[in-house]
């Protein structure tokens, strides 16, 4: 069980940024500050400018701050310490139930089979049945954690099955290249990253088991006092989304310029990649709030949640050719 008192114990570490462990202001005027991941459209998007370019007329500024996962990235955005950002699935169900003021701004629908459960070399593991009594490592509150939870279903397993190792992405690569777990359910690029320099074997890919959708979040105060902002961050998103989608050489070359991942496994982690940025649809939204109801089934999280609670309605944009007269 993930709660408020656990968020804070994980850390807001990013990539060489400490976060300090207080609530901070939570809307900064002239900034919107967002946390990203070393990957995605976020990425490129900080690579490129774009939402700086987007923001410019409005004369707010962009502060990026960089995060390891999804878990202390929520808590930030709780803290009021950043605005705006993305995870995978499960993240924003835990920070929820947790009572963080955050809302769902919009998704990434089925971006990808960037995630598996993946398999030392040599491993005689051989189906997911054959993960009872194994030592399967993931991230707590991640899409990792969503996507074990959901094979083992899959299986005809419960959670209690396994000896769950709860690792940040960096110490799950540890412990998979030393050989102490015996699985690891991880995210691009990590995943390419095995497959490529350790020879991992693919037990399952989410496209296999469950559907893989991303979202994009904000603080809830930073929502609703700067709507007209947060939605044209969006929109210079889903613009890089397209250019994304028509130009995967680049991104790739992008990406592994950015993270300093190796192009053979960049190119492989952004094949795997849909790009693109959509509104939370009920058919999104409905997926989610299965995956809220499997973690409270098997007591992850402490009270059943209402992820419809949390979306964000962007604001319409005037008609200037209307008579309001």
């Amino acid at each position: 069980m993930l709660d408020r008192r656990q968020f804070l114990a994980a850390g807001l570490v990013a990539a060489g940024t400490a976060l300090p462990l207080r609530r901070a202001r939570a809307v900064e005027p002239g900034v919107l500050r967002i946390g990203y991941q070393k990957n995605g459209i976020l990425a490129v998007a900080r690579e490129q400018a774009a939402i700086e370019a987007a923001l410019k007329p409005r004369n707010v500024s962009v502060r990026w701050v960089e995060f390891s996962f999804g878990p202390p990235l929520l808590e930030a955005l709780n803290l009021g310490a950043i605005d705006f950002g993305q995870t995978g699935d499960a993240p924003p169900i835990f920070a929820q139930a947790a009572g963080a003021g955050l809302v769902y701004a919009a998704a990434q629908p089925k971006g990808g089979s960037g995630s598996a459960i993946l398999l030392p070399k040599g491993s005689a593991v051989a189906s997911l049945a054959d993960l009872k009594g194994k030592r399967v490592a993931f991230a707590k509150g991640s899409s990792a954690h969503n996507l074990t939870v959901a094979a083992l279903e899959r299986a005809g397993l419960t959670y209690r099955d396994i000896t769950p190792v709860l690792l940040a992405p960096a110490d799950g690569a540890a412990a998979f290249a030393g050989g102490t777990i015996d699985a690891w359910t991880v995210w691009d690029p990590y995943f390419a990253i095995a497959e490529e320099g350790q020879s991992a074997r693919i037990l399952v890919q989410a496209s296999d088991i469950t559907p893989t959708n991303n979202f994009f979040l904000a603080n809830k105060a930073f929502a609703g006092e700067r709507p007209e902002v947060l939605k044209a961050a969006i929109a210079a998103l889903g613009e890089v989304a397209v250019w994304c989608e028509g130009n995967r050489p680049s991104v790739a070359a992008s990406l592994s310029r950015i993270t300093g991942v190796p192009l053979a496994a960049t190119r492989r982690a952004v094949e795997r990649i849909r790009f693109v940025i959509a509104p939370m649809d009920a058919a999104v939204t409905a997926e989610q709030q299965r995956i809220a109801d499997r973690f409270h089934a098997i007591g992850v999280i402490p009270r059943p949640v209402r992820v419809s609670d949390i979306v964000w309605t962007p604001p319409e944009t005037p008609n200037k050719t209307q008579n309001n007269g």
